[in-house]
């Protein structure tokens, strides 16, 4: 939707590499490594067709290229006083996983593997979110 899978690939986030930074944090829940990865690459299908999820990934794109590009001086790298990447990146978590995603969230927002340790504020925090809200409701549905 919104043509957020290409949007994302242009900028280095691919499917791959989303679920090697899941599987960084992942904690077995009664499904093997391979069975999560294939059930996360399913989760990131469809809720990248979201048009709630794909919206906010859409935001998340257009404020770093807005204001993460250079051209503004008030922002470089990612400043405390920003927290609107922090509430798209909660706000994606929750769409997708509820509460739960929202500390979910948090352990991959500290720790940052893989792409996220890659990306600028906006898209580090929004991808965080959609792997956070995916994890999340995986381990959900094996409980």
């Amino acid at each position: 939707m919104f043509g957020v899978e290409q949007r994302l690939a242009e900028r280095g986030v691919t499917a791959d590499e989303m679920i090697a930074a899941a599987m960084v944090l992942y904690v077995p829940h009664g499904k093997t490594a391979a069975q999560a990865e294939e059930d996360l690459r399913e989760k990131f299908k469809r809720y990248l067709r979201d048009p709630n999820v794909s919206s906010l990934l859409i935001g998340a794109i257009l404020l770093e290229d807005e204001l993460c590009s250079g051209n503004n001086p008030d922002i470089s790298g990612d400043p405390v006083f920003l927290l609107s990447d922090e509430i798209i990146g909660m706000a994606i978590a929750e769409c997708i996983g509820g509460t739960y995603a929202r500390f979910e969230f948090t352990r991959y927002d500290q720790k940052k593997p893989g792409i996220l340790s890659r990306l600028g504020p906006f898209l580090d925090d929004a991808i965080a979110g959609l792997i956070a809200g995916c994890t999340s409701r995986l381990y959900s549905e094996c409980a």
